[in-house]
């Protein structure tokens, strides 16, 4: 007899650009799993993170709302989460949901704890960097737990951190994606940019030192990228083969996503999730409950992290309260809505080196910078997302009329958002850039 709600699986990478997966067009075959669970259910084409980097994105998973509204636009600040605001384990808790996370982020923010009845954090166990524990580590708890707790409705959380930097993955796949020549080149100067940069300088002197010296080109980092890519794919392989084989899969909501992607150079960006470009606010989403959700579906409509929350609610049946301010698209995933339905404008904040605010429609995109003393990068870009969708060139200067439409509406937005919050200024400045002030407080960090 099936459960009257059905589990659900929330899996979620660290880093995960979409446009580095196979069902995303990408030419390299680095998802062969997550292609396969694209193909058994409906995958968003178009979901955006609304903010930069990781504490922002994970808090607007779990309360559906806007940065500028659950107020955490940074990792550096001490700015804490409202106990009152909305989070989505602690609804599912609420309605009957067993509940879990295998995850670390608590340990940097007290909230992200809110909800679980069972919080495993594997990560205790490294004497490294929390982000470095690997995708096995997380299944060698995930799926005893997820058996042993097979005949009660739960709720799942799993945050692999493979592919966040550094970019380290086993040695069995090393012999992939890669045909470049000599990574350590001498004479490649393509990443000497990078070397002048705080993450650059220790980069080289650790993850991307090598017995025949630094990796040179930025090339063979990208594939470092996407091997990662590729163990995480046969980590989800084992995690979902698990789940079907013990029955659960007609009973099971899964649903697939990340927090941010990550730059590979592009706009003298180096393997960090900088920039409100798309290769860093582009992440992919499927969505797979046999007999609910058709098979093979894409879904071009514009939809972002906010978002989600909303449409785990919907489709097991719990209320959403007001606070949240996500859509939920459950209908468009199971044929029910409007194929068309869908956001028309997308605002998303950074607060990673530089603070930075963009807003994004059907067409074009605008990036405003808050602060330009530290990256030198221009105060204003527009980009015609349909004739250059790489965002190559910037038109800011050639348009200057829609530059300053695009600019008036992200201010009043921003403008009245702060008024209905009663804030008296833009917290996003307030807070500034995680990765800057961690450095002003630790120099050596």
């Amino acid at each position: 007899m099936p459960k009257s709600r059905p589990n659900i699986l929330l899996i979620s990478i660290d880093s995960l650009r979409a446009d580095h997966l196979s069902c995303y067009s990408y030419p390299k075959k680095t998802s062969p799993f997550i292609d396969s669970l694209a193909a058994q259910g409906a995958l968003m084409e178009r979901l955006f993170c609304p903010g930069l980097p990781t504490y922002p994105s994970y808090t607007t998973l779990y309360t559906g709302q806007h940065p500028l509204t659950h107020g955490i636009l940074a990792h550096g600040s001490d700015a804490k989460l409202d106990r009152n605001a909305p989070f989505l384990p602690h609804l599912l808790v609420e309605s009957g949901y067993t509940t879990c996370a295998i995850d670390n982020l608590l340990h940097g923010r007290i909230w992200f704890g809110r909800g679980y009845e069972f919080y495993i954090d594997p990560s205790v166990r490294l004497s490294m960097l929390t982000m470095n524990v690997r995708c096995d580590q997380l299944n060698a708890r995930a799926i005893p737990w997820m058996l042993s707790h097979k005949d009660e409705p739960f709720f799942l959380f799993i945050h692999y951190w493979d592919p966040h930097w550094p970019f380290m993955p086993p040695e069995e796949y090393s012999n992939l994606f890669y045909d470049g020549g000599n990574p350590t080149d001498p004479n490649n100067k393509a990443l000497e940019d990078f070397w002048k940069h705080p993450l650059g300088a220790v980069a080289k002197e650790t993850w991307l030192r090598t017995p025949k010296g630094p990796i040179t080109d930025p090339a063979y980092v990208a594939a470092l990228y996407d091997r990662e890519i590729r163990y995480l794919d046969d980590g989800i392989s084992r995690l979902i083969g698990a789940l079907d084989e013990s029955g659960l899969a007609e009973n099971t909501l899964v649903i697939f996503t990340a927090d941010h992607g990550e730059s590979l150079a592009e706009h003298g960006i180096y393997f960090d999730h900088h920039g409100l470009y798309d290769c860093t606010l582009h992440v992919p989403f499927i969505a797979r409950w046999k007999g609910h959700i058709p098979e093979g579906v894409r879904l071009s409509p514009m939809a972002q992290v906010s978002d989600i929350g909303a449409t785990i609610l919907e489709a097991v049946g719990v209320p959403a309260p007001e606070e949240i301010e996500g859509r939920s698209f459950w209908k468009l995933l199971t044929g029910e809505g409007d194929s068309k339905a869908g956001h028309t404008r997308i605002i998303s904040a950074e607060n990673t080196w530089q603070s930075s605010w963009s807003l994004r429609t059907e067409t074009h995109k605008l990036i405003l910078a808050r602060d330009i003393e530290y990256t030198g990068r221009r105060e204003r870009e527009l980009y015609d997302l349909i004739r250059d969708p790489d965002e190559n060139h910037d038109i800011a200067a050639e348009q200057p009329a829609l530059a300053d439409a695009m600019q008036k509406e992200l201010q009043q937005w921003i403008n009245d958002r702060l008024k209905a919050l009663g804030k008296p200024a833009d917290p996003l400045v307030a807070q500034g850039p995680s990765m800057r002030m961690t450095l002003m407080q630790n120099p050596d960090a």
